[in-house]
């Protein structure tokens, strides 16, 4: 795969975990944790015994899908090694009929693995290795029941590795409550997602702020960029306004269909599509080659966001460029960024931003809309019609 060097928390992991030692991580996004985790699995799984022996869970879907990736590319030269990726939005049946072969490894999401293991699909008595991936996230999320009913479902002697960009109390405890003499590895932030990166802050106002984006992006026009949006109701809007002046670009949030996920992602992947906007639970751990630029559509509100956020440019030692608006309330949190990261964003102002024709794009959305529930309708019509035969 070309990587000839390790980073240092594979430096620092993989020999602690190859030696049977629970782990707790904390590292930054794309410091290569993936592959810290990944590798000591594929080298103690044994693929002659087909019980489930390594669970990995994660927050998104998109990354448990990523994970799964880079085990598939792997596991080329360890034959008969099966690796499955469980997550909802998948066909139920499909899943189902894959896990009555033998799965070595499983890459899920904790609500589809909680699903088949009350289904009595999936056996978690099995597993020896169990890594709880972007751990932080999974408490934002609210998955920390789901978590403790999982880790409950194995014996206390598997081995758990909890990989977290930064630890808070709760994972203390979640620590203290199933791990057994964890070995701690910190990896001191360099801030590597901050260093190789040029920052823009770019001063508007609330009205501006369509026209100011559609202004950068076409001044740009980025190999491949991704457009950060605080809620999915504002990844729905700003992607309908591009839309409208001709820019191809996709949502991704949580209400997506996983189907439609999964295709924006393989465009984009094959810079097929240029712009993903996106909420930031939906494109955690995403990590795409050749990404240059970063907009944060909606200013974060924490460090840990702004880091996670740019770092999906300047990754493997290239260069990027991250663009954050702000208007004069945001003020506040863009001190705070500058604060985080030691260096002072360089301030841009476009004069002159006209605003978006709102009337022709309404009249188009609602065009859409009324289509879309005609369709709708009929689609239920017919199901009923042959319901009823």
């Amino acid at each position: 795969m070309g990587i000839n060097t390790p980073t240092p928390i594979q430096e620092q992991t993989i020999p602690t975990v190859l030696e049977g030692h629970d782990v707790i991580a904390q590292a930054q996004t794309g410091t290569g944790k993936t592959l810290a985790f990944v590798l000591p699995i594929l080298e103690k799984v044994d693929v002659n015994n087909p019980e489930t022996q390594a669970l990995i869970l994660t927050p998104t879907r998109e990354l448990a899908h990523q994970i799964t990736k880079e085990i598939k590319k792997l596991k080329e030269n360890i034959d008969d090694l099966q690796v499955l990726a469980v997550y909802g939005g998948q066909d139920v049946n499909s899943q189902l009929k894959k896990l009555k072969g033998a799965q070595h490894v499983i890459v899920a999401t904790p609500g589809r693995l909680l699903d088949h293991v009350r289904r009595g699909t999936i056996d978690l008595s099995t597993i020896s290795m169990l890594v709880i991936d972007e751990a932080d996230q999974m408490l934002l999320m609210g998955f920390l029941p789901d978590i403790h009913t999982i880790t409950a479902e194995t014996f206390s002697s598997r081995q758990t590795m909890l990989f977290s960009a930064t630890i808070p109390n709760e994972i203390h405890a979640l620590a203290k409550k199933y791990m057994k003499q964890p070995k701690h590895i910190q990896i001191a932030e360099k801030q590597v997602t901050v260093a190789s990166i040029n920052h823009y802050a770019v001063e508007t106002t609330d009205r501006r702020k369509e026209g100011t984006m559609l202004h950068l992006i076409k001044e740009h026009n980025p190999y491949l960029a991704i457009i950060f949006c605080r809620t999915k109701a504002r990844v729905q809007k700003l992607t309908e306004v591009l839309k409208h002046e001709g820019i191809e670009c996709e949502a991704l949030h949580g209400d997506i269909p996983q189907s439609k996920r999964n295709r924006a992602m393989k465009w984009f992947r094959e810079a097929k599509l240029q712009y993903l906007v996106a909420t930031d639970v939906a494109a955690r751990g995403l990590d795409v080659e050749g990404v240059t630029h970063v907009y944060n559509y909606d200013i974060p509100q924490d460090l840990e966001t702004y880091i996670h956020r740019t770092g999906r440019t300047g990754r493997a030692s290239g260069s990027g460029e991250a663009y954050t608006l702000f208007a004069p309330r945001d003020v506040d949190f863009l001190q705070m960024i500058e604060k985080g990261i030691e260096m002072p964003l360089e301030k841009l102002v476009f004069k002159g931003i006209s605003i978006p024709d709102r009337d022709d794009y309404e009249e188009e959305r609602n065009v859409n809309i009324a289509k879309a529930r005609r369709e709708k309708a009929r689609k239920k019509d017919f199901t009923n019609k042959n319901f009823k035969r």
